[in-house]
């Protein structure tokens, strides 16, 4: 079975105040989002699974334990650790654990939660 792991910031810790993110977003409709991204991804018959860390050691422990727990075909990196500026550090981290803890895992990336799966579908061919 295909093993897709969906990493992202967990929503709680998010500064909703950024202006460089979109207007609206909060915690509460990212989790929907997610939900709904991993809803997706068991449609294409993959196992779907998520990591949401937050921004510092403990999370990046976190992803490490995850990639180390289990071998993934495709991890998708969420759109909002790589879209505010001030994200650049942890984005270049989760890229970097990511490369050495799964170096056989396609990376891909999504545009908001709920287009988690297509992300994944770039890179990994259907079952």
């Amino acid at each position: 079975m295909t093993n897709i792991l969906f990493v992202g910031q967990k929503p709680e810790t998010v500064d909703f105040s950024d202006p460089s993110l979109p207007p609206g977003f909060n915690a509460e409709k990212i989790n929907a989002g997610i939900a709904l991204g991993v809803k997706k991804i068991e449609e294409h018959g993959w196992k779907g699974e998520t990591c949401m860390i937050t921004p510092d050691a403990a999370g990046s422990a976190m992803l490490e334990k995850a990639l180390m727990g289990a071998n993934y075909d495709c991890v998708v990196i969420g759109g909002g650790m790589r879209l505010p500026p001030k994200g650049l550090v942890l984005f270049e981290t989760v890229v970097n654990i990511i490369h050495k803890a799964a170096p056989n895992a396609a990376i891909a990336f999504n545009t908001r939660p709920e287009d988690t799966a297509d992300a994944a579908a770039r890179q990994v061919k259907a079952t």
